[in-house]
């Protein structure tokens, strides 16, 4: 199986669960929960989460569109059951309901679904019906009851409006301004962001603050009200993305600090995005990040234990390891790793999956090739 195959293969793997039950109205009722025993109302906002995160990681394959390659097919299918799985759990009448601003932590997760939205509107908005926009747009709107942590939560709430605002419904420009002003603010050095007022030593810089601060701008556009902010956080993520191919061993390991460390190679999501996005950083080429990608994603998928015997991921990062598990964690969140896989939003004539194999960084050193010196950023 060549690299693309076994991508879609894996994301076949996470995504088939949670799409098709929850298409079907029946993810509360198959969905296991595994959580910290000292987790709060997990029953609430789990199913939301699975659905959001899922959604974020494979929205870029979907808006690939559909053909008739064998992959086009399953991107029609696939298309198909998110849009069903999306009126289900945003219709305050059905089962599956996903019980949008009920809790805070839909903060969160309503700003995962409004990525995945942003990252594929031919595919998850402009298909529906008039009234069912109607009623993603007020599940959207549902989550402002709730305030968001001084944190990256921040940006869950800017980028709700964000999309509002690409959708041509009514946005709250000052959410948004005050989730891309705080974050200047928190900017500290060499392509990194502290997630609020502290630094901390984990992958939050990936989960949510680079991709999410991206996917902001190039949803407002070259002439917006926020333009001046641009072109340095293109050129931050694209430092991170740096920092984070050398961070992945020869062995396709990286380091497991921080916390939500269950979330798998969701914590590459800035290096995947870059490449998504065609602005990988000098030096660095496509096919070797697909290289160092596959290695990470096939040490942890295929861990064993990753998976429970129904096809649903379990706590862990490599493997099933709920010790990991902090209280805010449970299944739904797990999915975030699906985050990982952004560049199947590439085609596959792209370089990144035609070019031939190429060692990444940290393999070039380590058996002894010469490669450039690595340098901090000034912005």
């Amino acid at each position: 199986m060549d690299d693309r195959a076994y991508w879609v293969s894996v994301m076949e793997r996470i995504a088939q669960p949670v799409l098709s039950n929850l298409a079907a109205g029946q993810l509360r009722a198959m969905m296991p929960l595994e959580a910290h025993p000292r987790a709060k109302a997990r029953d609430q906002c789990s199913y939301l989460e699975a659905f959001g995160r899922t959604l974020a990681g494979i929205a870029p394959w979907l808006e690939l569109g559909v053909d008739e390659t064998p992959e086009g097919r399953k991107r029609a299918r696939y298309g198909e059951l998110a849009r069903t799985a999306l009126k289900q759990g945003t219709n305050p009448d059905n089962p599956d309901w996903l019980q949008f601003g009920e809790t805070q932590q839909s903060v969160v997760d309503m700003g995962f679904l409004a990525q995945a939205i942003l990252r594929a509107p031919q595919t998850l908005w402009e298909p529906l019906t008039g009234e069912e926009k109607r009623q993603v747009a007020d599940a959207l709107r549902r989550t402002r009851a709730r305030k968001p942590s001084f944190s990256n939560w921040l940006l869950f709430s800017g980028i709700v409006e964000a999309a509002l605002r690409k959708m041509g419904e009514p946005f709250d420009a000052m959410r948004l301004d005050y989730a891309i002003r705080q974050h200047e603010h928190w900017y500290v050095g060499d392509g990194a962001y502290s997630d609020g007022p502290r630094f901390h030593w984990d992958y939050y810089n990936a989960f949510v603050i680079q991709p999410m601060l991206v996917d902001i701008m190039l949803s407002l556009g070259e002439n917006s009200d926020w333009e001046s902010f641009r072109l340095p956080i293109l050129e931050r993520s694209r430092r991170y993305a740096a920092v984070q191919e050398r961070l992945i061993s020869p062995e396709g390991t990286f380091p497991p600090i921080g916390r939500s460390l269950t979330y798998r190679f969701g914590a590459l999501q800035t290096l995947a995005q870059t490449a998504l996005l065609r602005d990988l950083p000098e030096g660095v080429s496509p096919a070797s990040v697909r290289c160092a990608l596959t290695a990470v994603i096939r040490r942890l998928i295929e861990a064993p234990g990753t998976f429970d015997e129904n096809g649903w991921l379990r706590i862990g990062f490599c493997g099933h390891q709920p010790g990991l598990g902090e209280t805010y964690i449970s299944t739904g969140s797990l999915y975030l790793c699906s985050v990982g896989l952004l560049p199947l939003g590439l085609p596959p004539t792209d370089p990144f999956w035609s070019n031939p194999d190429e060692p990444w960084t940290s393999q070039r050193i380590w058996n002894g090739e010469d490669a450039p010196a690595d340098h901090a950023i000034a912005q």
